[in-house]
């Protein structure tokens, strides 16, 4: 009797640790996690960020722009590859393209960034292209999976199959920080984080844990997008009243980045007489994109 008894305690054992098992002999790892820091990137070696209370950068409308995630701090890139980091640095893209304050948006590639850290290789990628602003995407995210309950079930080949016994946990975080290349100092930042839960069987575990990976990163890239969106109207009122950071029209150009001509630029001047003394904002964060608008 109480051998039979040790012989089900092993084998509950054995059957409650089926998806550690399956991970195993398949070379996966229950927990799974990538990450880049934009500290560790900016400022390697412990270096300590310099003072910038004092430093007023001057943005030049229409800005050019450029959207990078930082390089990852290991080799592991599972649930984001190359392609995939396009395709979500392209959904922000899009969204912000058609402001007026905005002259163009350049996906930069992170293997640009990977040659050496610090604001010296993030300088020599913006004289490549011709940048004024550099968005750093930095991200975080730890994935889970564990038997449930259920997971008893999996002793039956059929139950391997059937039974949605292992469960996967995905936490994301996303972050995008906007500097102003000139003067490295740090503009605005919004965050986005996602957790996603599901359940899968043991068969299909391996591909269920990585399309909710894949789903965690859109979700959090997604509202990474909507802070961004409104940490900019954020910003635009802030700086009409600390003056932290000077803006100025782009010599040769209007709101939109269009070129000027003699006959509009004597338009500009007679206009400027007309409300002399009368100070005007400039629409630096125009909305164009109605379904972006906070409210």
């Amino acid at each position: 009797m109480r051998v039979r008894l040790a012989i089900l305690v092993v084998v509950a054992a054995l059957i409650s640790g089926c998806t550690t098992l399956w991970n195993d002999l398949a070379g996966r790892r229950p927990r799974q996690g990538i990450s880049s820091s934009l500290v560790d990137y900016l400022y390697p070696n412990g270096e300590v960020p310099p003072e910038q209370d004092n430093v007023i950068p001057n943005l030049q409308l229409p800005v050019k722009v450029g959207l990078a995630f930082v390089p990852s701090n290991g080799h592991i890139t599972d649930g984001l590859s190359e392609a995939r980091k396009n395709e979500l640095l392209g959904n922000v893209k899009g969204a912000f393209a058609n402001r007026a304050f905005i002259r163009e948006i350049i996906v930069v590639p992170d293997t640009y960034l990977r040659s050496r850290k610090g604001f010296q290789t993030v300088d020599q990628v913006a004289r490549l292209y011709g940048l004024d602003v550099m968005v750093l995407v930095s991200y975080d995210q730890v994935a889970n999976i564990e038997d449930t309950k259920a997971s008893l079930l999996y002793w039956t080949i059929v139950g391997a199959y059937l039974i949605k016994g292992s469960k996967n946990d995905v936490q994301t975080f996303v972050d995008a920080a906007i500097f102003d290349v000139k003067s490295h100092k740090l503009l605005l930042r919004a965050p986005g984080i996602d957790r996603i839960e599901s359940t899968s069987t043991l068969v299909n575990m391996p591909e269920e844990a990585r399309k909710a990976r894949e789903r965690s990163f859109d979700n959090a890239m997604a509202g990474m997008t909507r802070n961004l969106d409104d940490e900019l109207e954020v910003f635009r009122e802030r700086i009409k009243k600390d003056r932290s950071v000077t803006v100025t029209q782009r010599a040769g150009s209007t709101g939109g980045g269009g070129a000027v001509g003699g006959p509009m630029l004597g338009l500009v001047a007679v206009l400027a007489l007309i409300i002399a003394g009368r100070r005007r904002a400039i629409p630096i964060f125009e909305n164009r994109d109605p379904s972006l608008r906070s409210g």
